[in-house]
This record gives C-alpha cells, structure tokens and sequence, in this order.
C-alpha cells in the first residue's frame, strides 16, 4: 500500500507573513502585489493569527474601516500543521472544521510554509487528471 504524501510536498514554502500592527490598507496591498489570500500573522516572531482576504472585505463594511489594523480583523489562533502532517489529516481538518488554510510550523513554531483550499484543489486537480479514465 502507498504511503500518504506529507504536507510539505505540496504547501507553498516561505509565505509571505505580516505583523499585527500593520494597517489592513497595506496588509491588502501586499496581498494584491503577491497574488495571495492569505497572510500568517506574527508578533515577536510567534504566530499569533491569519489575515484572510475575507476579512478584509468583511471589516471594509464597517465605519472607520480606513483606521482598522491586522489585529482588528485577522482570526486569531489559526489552524497549524507541521511539515511531516499528511496530507489526507491535513485536508480533512481544513474540510471538517471550514478552514481556509493550514500554517505549516516546524517543532521550533518557525513557520516554513502555509497550504490553502487552492492548493488542495490543486492536488485534486492533478489526481484527477492522473487517475481518471473516461469511459466513453
């Protein structure tokens, strides 16, 4: 039997990450320039949050939005993994509980990685495209 592949073989390495105090205006910026969704949010170097493109949109709603900081909007306590987390308890957790991303830490808490509903489409996309065989 096959050996589920680990998460680090399929997460997006080094995400781009922001800190708390950082206004949402900037925080969507670097969003746009990277074409990401979602950025891991540390204080001193410790994960702290996510700040998802959602919650930027939803906090744009409320008056006094131009003031908000990452703090203000970002969800704190966000769902981790670590590198050598398979890939099958990766994507059932974010399935089961509607995350929209997994932080990958290793054991130190450095963050070396972040996967995210796109890249689990991604994967399924390539299994599919693999295993599929028509039956016409």
């Amino acid at each position: 039997m096959k050996q589920m592949p680990k998460i680090d073989k399929f997460m997006t390495p080094m995400p781009h990450t922001i800190g708390m105090d950082i206004p949402i205006k900037k925080a969507l910026e670097i969003m746009r320039e990277h074409g990401i969704r979602h950025l891991p949010v540390q204080e001193g170097g410790k994960l702290v949050g996510v700040l998802t493109d959602r919650d930027i949109k939803l906090a744009a709603s409320f008056q006094g939005a131009s003031e908000l900081i990452v703090e203000d909007v970002m969800t704190p306590d966000p769902f981790t993994t670590h590198p050598e987390a398979s890939l099958d308890y990766v994507v059932s957790q974010m399935a089961e509980h509607k995350y929209g991303c997994a932080v990958v830490q290793q054991e130190n808490k450095k963050i070396v990685g972040i996967f995210t509903a796109t890249d689990g489409m991604r994967v399924f996309a390539e299994i599919l495209t693999k295993n599929y065989q028509p039956t016409f």
